[in-house]
């Protein structure tokens, strides 16, 4: 099986939709913290309230692909697209209100399970049905039919660990379906690391260890914007022998000091010349320390050299509303 991680992703919202006020407490209160849920005894509230936010969403989410109408050939089409529009999604505020996963109770009044997600199977949310025993003939005919992505059991003993882990599975392919065509173009040309097993691994690594809750496909220098919980900005730099190759031509063509070009020919340093459009410039001199860090490893199917800076606050045009902040308004009512 092939490891892949989403270009973008950050937390979002699970809808709990059940006409018993008592489970919905109860479940609410036992899910996983990480897991944030909003809770609807009605299910005709829940839908408008989903449908709002989709709208909302479909109003900030603004990834494009362009292609070259001037070009007739389709096999010759040019294709643009702005790879920034990706991290400047973190300057969306309502990103955290994002619905990705619905669990969902099949006997309720208004609606059943099955109505809802009927009503529902246009939107890119995963859905799971949460169901009691005599409604299990009904969830297999469901996900058969492609309503729905999981079906739970309420008596099963394991089954809040389940539910948990299958949100947090579903939540990640909740943003690989939004961005797998996106992803897929990019593997071809200058990002081919994202299809990468050994990096997948190393992002997962990266963000268990420093607490990263978000992240972003970055341009240039090609990489991933991380940010924490408090909205901190880190960026992985990723780099190969050949594009390090390239850092050495360019510092060599401006005169860069003999220790840097050294460093970048033996793949020892990482660079983010920040300050001059991500390339060595006149100038700099021996200040090319201060836009380097030590070359760590990844193998994969190639060998990576990457490091973390901390991303310089213009490139996100000041602070971010941070996941923490979230939570807090979110408390407050």
């Amino acid at each position: 099986m092939t490891i892949q991680f989403p270009i973008y992703q950050h937390p979002t919202l699970t809808f709990l939709i059940d006409d018993s006020p008592i489970f919905l407490k109860s479940l609410s209160f036992q899910l996983d913290p990480k897991i944030v849920s909003r809770t609807f005894r009605d299910a005709e509230e829940a839908l408008a309230s989903l449908l709002r936010l989709h709208q909302q969403d479909a109003n900030n989410l603004s990834l494009r692909v362009n292609y070259d109408e001037q070009v007739l050939s389709q096999d010759r089409c040019t294709i643009a697209v702005d790879i920034d529009q990706l991290y400047r999604q973190a300057r969306n505020p309502h990103r955290f209100s994002t619905p990705s996963v619905l669990v969902i109770d099949y006997a309720m009044p208004q609606m059943n399970g099955l109505q809802f997600c009927q009503a529902v199977q246009h939107l890119p949310c995963k859905k799971i049905m949460f169901t009691g025993e005599g409604d299990e003939k009904v969830a297999v005919d469901a996900f058969n039919r492609g309503l729905i992505d999981r079906f739970l059991k309420k008596g099963d003993d394991d089954a809040l660990d389940r539910l948990e882990s299958e949100i947090l599975d579903l939540q990640q392919q909740f943003f690989s379906g939004q961005s797998e065509s996106l992803r897929q173009l990019l593997v071809l040309h200058s990002f081919s690391f994202l299809s990468d097993a050994a990096v997948a691994r190393l992002v997962s690594s990266l963000s268990a260890r420093y607490g990263f809750v978000e992240h972003y496909l970055f341009p240039n220098p090609s990489g991933i914007l991380f940010l924490d919980k408090n909205g901190r900005a880190t960026l992985l730099v990723m780099e190969t022998e050949s594009s390090l190759i390239s850092h050495f031509e360019v510092a060599r063509d401006n005169n860069a000091p003999p220790e840097l070009l050294a460093s970048l020919v033996q793949c020892q340093v990482v660079p983010f010349f920040f300050d001059h459009d991500g390339w060595y410039a006149p100038g700099i001199g021996n200040d090319w320390l201060s836009y380097c860090l030590p070359a760590q490893t990844c193998r994969g199917r190639q060998t990576y050299y990457w490091a973390l800076f901390d991303l310089p606050a213009r490139y996100l045009q000041g602070p971010l509303y941070s996941y923490t902040q979230y939570l807090h308004d979110q408390a407050l009512g």
